[in-house]
């Protein structure tokens, strides 16, 4: 392919300009520090106001068994509700603790659906959820209602420290998925008229187990 002299000289400036670089005119201004401010409150407390601030819906466990009867309250005020569970695990947990509701076996016929997650991040109230669950990568997107239960000990401040906690754990084997949910499911993608429910769960819950 013939290259235009234009092109040419344009590709030859690019060329001398990654072999000799320009020092930064303000190297003061490219400093490292986060440009967000640094945590003030109990991280719990800012992880539920950021959270709820976007529609989720937050509860917290003193235990699992507490746990476990806020589950059934949630059952008893749906009572036609569809339970989906495919983490073992947590099957297991619940149960042993007095909530055993499990109905649904199919998750494209369930309610709501349970699954646990990597991370919650506090500064903006995010769930941050990777293929490598349990739950695997559609349990917390296809139900109409997504519960996940996390514990104290998951949440970080932001999204860099989340995902090096990711890199730490994974190493050089991370997830192919790895995504960070906010909230409902909303767009406004229509006459900018804000729908909720559209490409994901109408309501999400985070229940929040101690484990200090």
């Amino acid at each position: 392919m013939k290259v235009t002299s234009a092109k040419e000289n344009i590709l030859k400036k690019i060329r001398q300009a990654l072999a000799n670089p320009v020092p930064v005119p303000f190297p003061q201004s490219e400093g490292v520090n986060s440009v967000f401010q640094p945590l003030e409150k109990e991280i719990e407390v800012e992880f539920a106001e950021n959270f709820t601030s976007l529609q989720g819906k937050f509860s917290f466990c003193a235990d699992e068994r507490e746990l476990a009867g806020q589950l059934v309250e949630f059952v008893k005020a749906r009572p036609a509700s569809k339970i989906f569970c495919n983490e073992p695990a947590v099957v297991q947990t619940l149960q042993q603790n007095g909530f055993d509701h499990f109905n649904s076996t199919d998750l494209s016929s369930c309610t709501a659906a349970i699954t646990t997650c990597e991370l919650l991040i506090a500064r903006t109230g995010s769930i941050l959820l990777s293929s490598a669950l349990a739950s695997g990568r559609t349990a917390s997107v296809y139900a109409p209602v997504h519960i996940c239960i996390a514990y104290t000990d998951q949440l970080v401040y932001d999204i860099r420290h989340g995902l090096q906690i990711m890199k730490e754990k994974y190493g050089g084997s991370l997830p192919s998925l790895i995504s960070l949910a906010t909230g409902p499911s909303r767009t406004a993608d229509i006459e900018k008229t804000l729908v909720v429910g559209v490409h994901g769960p109408k309501e999400v819950y985070v229940f929040l187990v101690d484990r200090s």
